[in-house]
């Protein structure tokens, strides 16, 4: 159980209705088997004290699994009740990143994996597609995809990419295009998770809410179109060698990003 936030709006009425249901899953779970949870998440323990008649191991704290030093370029160190357990050396970036691994390495090692095994798979790991997916580079400038739509995804891959490139510049480019998000139901979050980018494109066509209006509290580093191709334009017109743009949507965005890297291409 990796984390647990209110989210799909159009399917639950809150957030203990999601709860409920990943109670119901827990109580699946035989006696033999192991629950590996998010020690972080408040809404997690909520589920457990529920009732789970399962073990449990957490990861995200000191206790049992957790992440230590830490670097720009994704690689750290693994712990286990104190013990160091070994270095993972991959290239994902973030907070969520290494608690996948940790959860992984965690429930890997219930299966029988020797956790040297697994932290070896982990180091040869190579990512998913849009998932901070380089997706090309033109005039010194990088464009990535991903898949963060939901604002708490955004702030920690927004976190992940400002580890690695320090303090150049991020634009950060944002569809709210999900079911939650088009309801406007996350709206208000969004300024906060978007506190690391330099800058904000924001494409609001077909919301149903105000998308200048919500992002307002950052409106000195914020703009937003409801045309694909100004919207292309006002990047490229800001862009410059050095420039990170991070593209954040959970569809196609109308294939920005060739787009995008097409319309740097000329001068």
């Amino acid at each position: 159980l990796n984390n647990l936030e209110f989210d799909h709006a159009d399917i639950f009425e809150d957030l203990n209705a999601i709860e409920k249901q990943f109670h119901h899953l827990v109580r699946t779970v035989p006696q033999q088997g192991l629950v590996v949870v998010n020690g972080k998440e408040a809404s997690l323990q909520r589920v457990l004290d529920k009732g789970c008649w399962t073990p449990v191991e957490k990861f995200g704290t000191d206790d049992d699994w957790h992440a230590v030093n830490a670097q720009g370029n994704g690689s750290f160190d693994v712990v286990y009740k104190g013990q160091m357990q070994g270095h993972v050396a991959w290239g994902l970036l973030g907070e969520h990143n290494r608690m996948n691994a940790l959860a992984s390495i965690a429930a890997a090692r219930h299966a029988g994996v020797a956790v040297e095994v697994s932290i070896a798979a982990l180091t040869a790991f190579k990512n998913v597609k849009r998932r901070m997916e380089v997706r090309g580079e033109s005039r010194g400038v990088v464009v990535y995809d991903d898949f963060a739509h939901h604002p708490t995804a955004i702030e920690t891959t927004i976190a992940g990419l400002r580890a690695k490139v320090g303090a150049a510049r991020i634009l950060a480019v944002l569809e709210p295009r999900s079911n939650t998000m088009k309801l406007g139901v996350m709206k208000n979050a969004l300024p906060a998770s978007l506190t690391q980018a330099d800058l904000v494109f924001c494409y609001q066509a077909n919301l149903g809410w105000d998308a200048g209006a919500a992002l307002a509290p950052i409106a000195n580093k914020t703009q937003v179109h409801d045309n694909l191709t100004q919207l292309i334009l006002a990047i490229k017109q800001v862009a410059t060698a050095g420039d990170h743009v991070l593209v954040m949507s959970n569809g196609g965005f109308g294939g920005i990003h060739q787009k995008l890297l097409d319309a740097l291409k000329e001068v």
